[in-house]
């Protein structure tokens, strides 16, 4: 029986009462502070001041404390709109914006579908809007934006990660690196980049992911529309 459907233990009248939203919660605080390497069992059952064998009464492993705190995250991800377009727009930024909230997340998902109830509620909303759209094609499309946005915020969390590494942002990395690609480019090997990175426009995050979002859904419109 998985966790989705294993009863929790009955309440008992104790100083430090528990429900698996709670250690959930709990399990997430100390993720959204201090990573996934923070989260065990007993740095929760820690945190909420009981013993680590009372929580194993609601949870099993830490793979099912994983599953739990992904499908609390899919709770934050509402999409909604007018039609498809709209909806998977919508899918998109709030999935980004989850993602930036509670940065372990980049690295949880993108692998086996999640079965939590959050995480179904968010599907069926998706595929709703996706009513009368050939259902063969269904599936491939929510894919499609599903691997875009995995794809896009696990590179702005590397970023974010890289800046914590080296004390360095993006501007000043591009400054401290300048000097190197301006010689390799002056040695004539490289000049369709060279191009493009001295004369093209250089969006910022929210553009690029704008920018991106709008060329796959434009390919997909055009897909439907055939």
């Amino acid at each position: 029986m998985l966790v989705w459907e294993r009863p929790e233990p009955p309440n008992r009248p104790v100083p430090a009462p528990l429900s698996r939203e709670r250690i959930v919660r709990a399990a997430m605080r100390l993720a959204d502070a201090d990573g996934l390497d923070a989260v065990s069992l007993r740095k929760v059952a820690a945190s909420l001041e009981v013993g680590p064998m009372r929580l194993y009464g609601y949870i099993a492993t830490k793979d099912e404390l994983l599953d739990l705190m992904v499908d609390a995250v899919y709770g934050e991800i509402r999409p909604a709109g007018d039609g498809w377009r709209e909806v998977l727009r919508s899918l998109a930024e709030t999935t980004r914006q989850a993602v930036h909230r509670h940065e372990w997340l980049a690295d949880l998902i993108g692998g086996r579908p999640q079965l939590g109830p959050r995480a179904l509620a968010r599907g069926e909303a998706v595929l709703a809007a996706m009513d009368g759209v050939d259902v063969d094609i269904v599936m491939p499309v929510v894919e499609a934006v599903d691997a875009y946005v995995i794809g896009a915020v696990r590179r702005e969390i590397a970023e974010r990660r890289a800046e914590r590494a080296t004390g360095m942002d993006k501007r000043q990395w591009q400054v401290a690196f300048g000097p190197y690609l301006e010689r390799t480019f002056a040695t004539g090997r490289f000049p369709a980049l060279a191009t493009v990175v001295r004369d093209a426009a250089h969006l910022d995050a929210d553009e690029t992911f704008r920018t991106g979002l709008d060329f796959l859904l434009d390919g997909i419109e055009a897909r439907i529309s055939r």
